[in-house]
């Protein structure tokens, strides 16, 4: 099984460094346009994907529609496992707010978030339900940053620390009992 790990496009909210979490905000033109860029380079890509799932956040779902639209492929009901974590009272909040709020640990200090155990159990949840399933299938997943974060972390390795950055691309495939990475936080469709 291969899975392709995106995350969704750009939102007003990015551009403002703003946590979403699971407020639902859409994609902004910028988002949009990458959206479409990274759907361009797949119908361009020898590897063709079977299907593909979102999160049932509208910046995810709408960045999953313009793939599927583009590569002709089954667009399958959105999944709720798949959502960004909750922050709680940081969503909405700039970095300065954070700071002045939370102070510059804000990332441990506030205990009103979701937990790392909490996201990567939802997201092994779905990941081995689609292997259990669909074990020959290729599936293109939209999600977010830090969701994608601690799957691709939890699956593979050795992966380098970076940001996930928006719309970046990863591909993680299973072989002999273990997931590799492939491809790691891509952004070349974005240049």
């Amino acid at each position: 099984m291969k899975l392709g790990w995106v995350r969704h496009g750009k939102t007003e909210w990015n551009a403002l460094g703003k946590i979403q979490g699971q407020t639902d905000i859409p994609l902004n033109e910028e988002g949009i346009a990458q959206a479409s860029a990274l759907a361009e380079r797949l119908a361009n890509d020898e590897f063709k994907w079977d299907g593909v799932i979102s999160s049932d956040l509208m910046r995810a779902r709408e960045t999953a529609n313009i793939i599927a639209v583009r590569l002709g492929i089954p667009l399958l009901a959105p999944d709720i496992r798949l959502r960004e974590r909750y922050f709680g009272e940081i969503e909405g909040t700039s970095e300065a707010e954070r700071l002045a709020r939370w102070g510059e640990h804000w990332r441990t200090a506030y205990t009103g978030q979701e937990s790392d155990q909490s996201v990567r159990t939802r997201g092994l949840d779905f990941v081995n339900e689609w292997l259990g399933n669909s074990s020959a299938y290729k599936l293109l997943v939209v999600s977010h940053g830090s969701f994608l974060s601690q799957m691709l972390h939890t699956l593979c390795q050795g992966l380098d620390d970076s940001y996930i950055s928006n719309m970046s691309y990863s591909i993680v495939e299973y072989q002999e009992g273990q997931w590799q990475s492939v491809l790691h936080n891509c952004t070349l469709h974005l240049k």
